[in-house]
């Protein structure tokens, strides 16, 4: 996968290095990373990924953020997001599917809140994937591998940590973060950056790092002895936002003793990775009758 090559003022828009295909019959799908801070769009057939704060409310009033750990806990709140994005995102374009990223730690309860949500936003099916397994298709990672993979996905609100074999989550860890445990270079007040993240990158406060280390250790050493040098020997990928802070990585690498790889644009990882799985769940979607259709994320939760 290409970086991506261009970032304008305001709401940002971000052009990926090609398209993401269509839906089936040339339907308008949609891939949305409905994250704590950021919110990333992209619809099928486009190479603009479009992002805004996760936030809603009049420009003069204080901001509302209906996302929280990388969840909804507002509804209500989520829904007018995503109406708004989608105006500038699509317009009156109406959407044959969406496509949305959901932590794995989210619970049945959290993840049909973000089903409704969304759905009652987008008026079309809504299909649930979890994000680092989208992170690691929108970085190239060949998920169908049997080799188990290593990849952390760090963002603002949670940092999820998991094992990829055989095209599954094969085990997971998270670290969840309030605002208190995010440093003031990445607070939900300074989200309106086109980018989503100050020049530097954001920067974890050192006890968060410490979190994550001993998260992401925890779960290598739960990896089955005969597949544990595999994992190590192919090292760490690191997408979000969190990507971006040269200490977490440092940590990681000097804590675990293995090669530790930020993603290229890691922020837009799991929102291209979303936009690639598109096409696939349309065709299997075409293939399943219609009172079937609604079930089609079950297979994730």
């Amino acid at each position: 996968m290409t970086g991506a090559t261009e970032i304008t003022t305001g709401h940002g828009v971000t052009r990926a290095g090609g398209g993401t295909g269509g839906g089936a019959g040339g339907a308008t799908g949609l891939a949305l990373d409905l994250g704590t801070a950021r919110t990333r769009l992209l619809l099928s057939g486009s190479p603009v990924i479009r992002e805004r704060p996760s936030a809603v409310g009049a420009p003069a009033a204080p901001r509302h953020w209906p996302v929280r750990h990388g969840m909804v806990s507002d509804m209500p709140g989520c829904a007018r997001l995503i109406r708004a994005a989608l105006r500038e995102a699509a317009g009156q374009e109406p959407l044959e599917r969406v496509l949305l990223g959901v932590p794995v730690a989210a619970s049945r309860l959290d993840r049909r809140a973000a089903q409704a949500a969304v759905g009652s936003a987008a008026r079309c099916p809504v299909t649930i994937v979890e994000e680092p397994l989208a992170a690691a298709v929108g970085c190239g990672v060949d998920i169908g591998d049997p080799r188990p993979r290593l990849l952390l996905d760090a963002g603002a609100g949670i940092a999820e940590a998991v094992v990829i074999r055989g095209g599954r989550i094969a085990d997971a860890g998270a670290v969840q973060m309030g605002t208190r445990d995010r440093s003031e270079d990445w607070s939900e007040d300074r989200a309106d950056d086109p980018a989503g993240d100050p020049p530097d990158g954001p920067r974890f406060p050192p006890y968060v790092r410490e979190r994550i280390v001993a998260m992401v250790a925890d779960l290598v050493a739960r990896v089955p002895a005969r597949m544990r040098g595999v994992a190590r020997g192919r090292g760490l990928l690191i997408t979000g936002g969190g990507a971006r802070d040269p200490e977490l990585a440092r940590a990681l690498c000097a804590g675990l003793r293995i090669t530790v790889t930020p993603a290229v644009d890691p922020a837009q990882a799991t929102v291209r990775g979303l936009a690639c799985l598109l096409p696939a769940v349309a065709r299997r979607a075409a293939l399943i009758p219609a009172d079937e259709v609604k079930d089609l994320d079950d297979d994730h939760q």
